[in-house]
């Protein structure tokens, strides 16, 4: 089960290996209404929850900060709103949330305000205009991450409600999981 398109094709080539694998494409809160028909029990369950490294990878999917491409991390870049199209609407308030809820940023307060002023002026378009909001907003020290590591975290899992897919999928899975 994977909502990533060009996931499922690659898993698409693999399972023709396999006859056991069943490849799904939906999201994990739609395993109930996507899978009824595939998979009555399950034995167990694999999952991997985030970003891969082909999505980091490739500069046109928008999960890195240090490649630049189109500000989108969507996990399914068909669905949904883009980082882009968060950012623009987004409170200064709701994005100062989201940074310290899903990243524990402690420099939130700073990162929001710096993406509001600027998109006051300029659209953020590209991965590179959210980087400079955050080097421009936080403190230059010496880290072993980049400093714009949790700003793209939090932003990515807000685009893409992980935390709700995450919950919804897990118990999803364990109402389907055989004794």
């Amino acid at each position: 089960l994977d909502q990533d398109p060009e996931a499922i094709a690659t898993a698409h080539d693999l399972a023709e290996k396999d006859p056991r694998v069943h490849i799904i494409a939906g999201r994990f809160s739609e395993l109930s209404d996507i899978s009824s028909h595939l998979i009555s029990m399950l034995d167990g369950a694999l999952i991997d929850f985030g970003v891969s490294s082909p999505q980091l990878d490739d500069p046109k999917r928008g999960f890195s900060f240090t490649n630049d491409g189109p500000l989108d991390m969507r996990m399914n870049p068909a669905a949904g709103q883009s980082a882009r199209e968060w950012l623009a609407r987004a409170s200064q308030e709701e994005i100062r949330e989201v940074l310290k809820t899903y990243a524990g940023e402690k420099y939130a307060d700073n990162i929001a305000e710096k993406i509001v002023t600027t998109r006051n002026i300029n659209a953020l378009e590209t991965t590179k205009d959210l980087v400079r909001c955050v080097l421009a907003a936080v403190p230059s020290i010496k880290s072993t991450h980049h400093p714009a590591t949790k700003t793209f975290q939090a932003i990515r899992m807000q685009v893409n409600d992980e935390l709700r897919e995450i919950t919804l999928g897990l118990t999803l899975i364990t109402e389907r999981l055989k004794p």
